[in-house]
């Protein structure tokens, strides 16, 4: 239980870091552009975690994949890229600094990273006896 606690307020200590460089990379820079890449890493994990019940059966057990669980990792994928790649783009075309770049991947990095540390760290397996 208390390893449980202290993982949640790690994580969410983690969370919010990255929200704040998110944050003060538009505000230092006054240009609100870099918010965009929060909503991205928010949305990032939403096709993965869709389609990862889609299309799992106990008969096939000669491939571990399926079509809609690989599009999920895909579209997951792609949305992942997106939010590393638009702040590089917006500020290769000078219309946010580079430093607000640098700042905004960062933050971005870490809510990414910290969304997949908690679900990683409390995915509930599956029992054979439900």
């Amino acid at each position: 239980m208390a390893a449980g606690l202290r993982t949640v307020i790690l994580l969410s200590f983690v969370l919010a870091l990255g929200f704040l460089l998110i944050i003060l990379s538009c505000a230092l820079w006054s240009n609100w552009l870099p918010l965009i890449v929060a909503l991205t890493f928010v949305l990032a994990p939403l096709p993965n975690a869709l389609f990862a019940h889609c299309g799992s059966d106990e008969f096939s057990s000669n491939y571990e994949g399926s079509g809609p669980v690989d599009l999920g990792r895909f579209i997951t994928s792609m949305i992942v890229v997106t939010g590393f790649a638009l702040p590089i783009v917006l500020a290769h075309s000078d219309v946010i600094d580079p430093k607000a770049c640098a700042m905004s991947i960062a933050g971005g990095g870490l809510v990414y990273g910290t969304i997949l540390a908690y679900s990683a760290a409390f995915k509930q397996e599956d029992s054979d006896y439900d």
